[in-house]
């Protein structure tokens, strides 16, 4: 375990729903290529903080690594709707992008 990590672990023992720390600790497993973690970490949030609008574009990517595009599509577009409906054009802008990469990349 990373020095990072069991900074981050410890952080969310002081404070467990912080969705921030939440995504940290996603992230920090996709650094240590734990994959399935980092999809746990990244689901879990989503479900305890739909809201937590950058974790859209992350899970997205981690299911286009796992080779799993049709939920990464999914997820873009779960994304977009909420990106769109607070009015984070920039989030809307990044996960329509990513979202289209990866059609064009599955029609090829």
């Amino acid at each position: 375990m990373t020095a990072r990590m069991k900074q981050l672990l410890s952080f969310e023992e002081n404070d467990p729903n912080d969705p921030f720390i939440q995504f940290a600790i996603a992230k920090e497993h996709e650094k240590s290529n734990e994959l399935e973690a980092a999809l746990e970490r990244y689901n879990t949030l989503r479900i305890s903080h739909p809201d937590y609008i950058g974790l859209y574009y992350h899970l997205a990517k981690l299911y286009e690594t796992l080779q799993r595009k049709h939920k990464a599509i999914f997820i873009y577009e779960e994304g977009l709707k909420l990106a769109k409906s607070t009015s984070d054009f920039h989030a809307a802008s990044e996960l329509n992008n990513a979202k289209m990469n990866l059609e064009l990349e599955i029609d090829d």
